[in-house]
């Protein structure tokens, strides 16, 4: 079958053996892969991964089930695994689907059983790649004690921005948004978030993993404030000390996803699909095969010629 992968900071659509279930794994028919910042972030680093690409993944089963994918394989016996925080699993990348383990950039992808995400029936799987960033935002949410009435701001209008101002406009009043571009500020609108944050709020949401982005994010705080934040930072930045110590703001950290009892941040978020069936034309700005997938690539590294989210449709 054919499979993206990455060589020499160049992406390459490679003829690789066709998957093969064993023990409680099942296989999967992809019908959406979205390309993320993390993996242009890893292409241009030169990051040599043997594995194919792609973490935000949705397919079909042979039955013909549609499904979205938690792209993680936690061992379920370490020490976070066994007290419920499987998202700070010990096998850290290695879990990983599209990182320490061969993704869903191609045709098919064999996960264990877990991983499968059952979609509502208004959801389709060519727009069900999406599950993946709303479940990071909706990890990160769940921290926050949020209320109707609350103020929120979000640095940062990528994919992730984008998902957290929709998980947020369904649940609280006020939200605006800083976007870079265009196009970013066009899908904030449609999803109904305000542009140009101003004055003080009660949460910030930080997604754009830049000094200067914190350092906005602290400026809009209130005293007291929490600042979340949800970005990949893959350099070191700058902490604004002297705004978090004199307004005793809160910080928190978030990565991938797991769940809240019985409920996983992926189911959350496919329910948002359901409840806001606009989101995949929002967020979706491209759709290119998996044969174009370097051309694919080029077109998500351009944010500033439109692209918000690109998916690759085997």
């Amino acid at each position: 079958m054919k499979a993206v992968r990455c060589c020499d900071k160049h992406i390459q659509v490679v003829d690789v053996p066709a998957p093969a279930p064993a023990g409680d794994s099942v296989i999967v028919n992809v019908r959406s892969a979205g390309i993320c910042g993390s993996d242009i972030h890893m292409l241009n680093a030169g990051f040599q991964l043997p594995s194919t690409l792609g973490h935000e993944v949705a397919g079909t089963l042979p039955d013909g089930r549609a499904v979205a994918l938690e792209p993680i394989a936690p061992c379920g016996h370490c020490d976070m695994c066994v007290q419920g925080d499987y998202s700070l699993c010990r096998l850290s990348s290695g879990m990983v689907y599209g990182v320490g383990r061969d993704g869903g950039m191609a045709e098919q992808i064999v996960v264990p059983a877990r991983c499968l995400v059952p979609l509502p029936a208004v959801v389709s799987a060519a727009d069900a790649c999406l599950v993946e960033p709303l479940a990071v935002a909706a990890h990160g949410l769940r921290m926050l004690a949020l209320k109707p009435d609350s103020r929120v701001a979000i640095i940062g209008a990528g994919a992730v921005g984008l998902s957290a101002a929709a998980m947020l406009t369904s649940a609280v009043k006020h939200v605006d948004i800083a976007a870079r571009h265009p196009a970013q500020m066009r899908a904030a609108e449609r999803i109904g978030a305000g542009l140009s944050p101003g004055g003080e709020y009660d949460f910030v949401v930080e997604c754009a993993g830049t000094s200067a982005a914190l350092q906005q994010a602290a400026r809009l705080c209130k005293p007291g404030a929490t600042i979340l934040l949800l970005a990949t930072y893959w350099e070191g930045v700058t902490l604004p000390a002297f705004e978090v110590s004199m307004k005793a703001l809160r910080i928190y950290a978030s990565s991938m996803y797991d769940k809240q009892g019985l409920v996983r941040d992926v189911d959350v978020a496919a329910q948002l699909l359901a409840q806001r069936p606009e989101l995949p034309d929002i967020l979706i700005t491209h759709r290119l095969p998996l044969d174009a997938a370097p051309e694919a690539f080029a077109i998500a590294a351009n944010r500033q010629a439109g692209a918000i989210k690109v998916v690759l449709e085997p």
